[in-house]
């Protein structure tokens, strides 16, 4: 695996294929080497995100103290343009936003930390999302923004109209 700091302390994560005549063989996941960068890797819960149609955003979504969790997220089929925000106050980085680009062709992963929030936009129809956690999903803990809230001015890909639930869409702006 090949590490890439995106912003401080999230990565992107691509494989490292070895190829023969078969195809290839790569790992996708080391607890080791993510020990060695000082990453959080004991994963306690895996989601899928199935996503119908292009145009579809879900997020921002965080977890509050003390219920922070860090992900590993990678597309398995199609495409999206996933988007995170810095929101550990006295970061480098703070309320600073990355994207990058995981789809089925690439097979990269992104490494999101503990106070970030996270969010994504399918870039193709049937499009699925794979989520591995550190910490067990808390409802009460849950928090979001909207994506256009001012504050971060994250620019998104003109895909056409959204796909937003209600929910996502009655986030107030974001707030310390």
């Amino acid at each position: 695996m090949r590490f890439k700091e995106v912003l401080k302390g999230a990565y992107l994560i691509d494989l490292d294929p070895h190829r023969d005549h078969r195809g290839f063989f790569a790992r996708s996941f080391c607890r080791k080497e993510f020990e060695v960068l000082g990453l959080k890797a004991g994963i306690v819960q895996c989601n899928f995100s199935y996503n119908s149609r292009k145009g579809t955003f879900r997020g921002m979504h965080y977890q509050a103290p003390p219920f922070e969790e860090a992900k590993i997220v990678n597309c398995v089929s199609g495409s999206v343009y996933d988007v995170i925000v810095d929101l550990r106050p006295g970061s480098p980085g703070y309320r600073r936003w990355a994207a990058v680009e995981l789809s089925e062709r690439n097979m990269a992963s992104l490494y999101v930390p503990e106070g970030f929030a996270h969010g994504f936009l399918t870039l193709e129809d049937d499009s699925t999302v794979f989520y591995q956690m550190t910490g067990f999903y808390s409802p009460e803990s849950g928090r979001g923004f909207r994506w256009d809230d001012p504050a971060f001015e994250i620019r998104l890909p003109d895909v056409g109209d959204l796909i937003i639930s209600e929910k996502d869409r009655s986030y107030r702006d974001y707030s310390i």
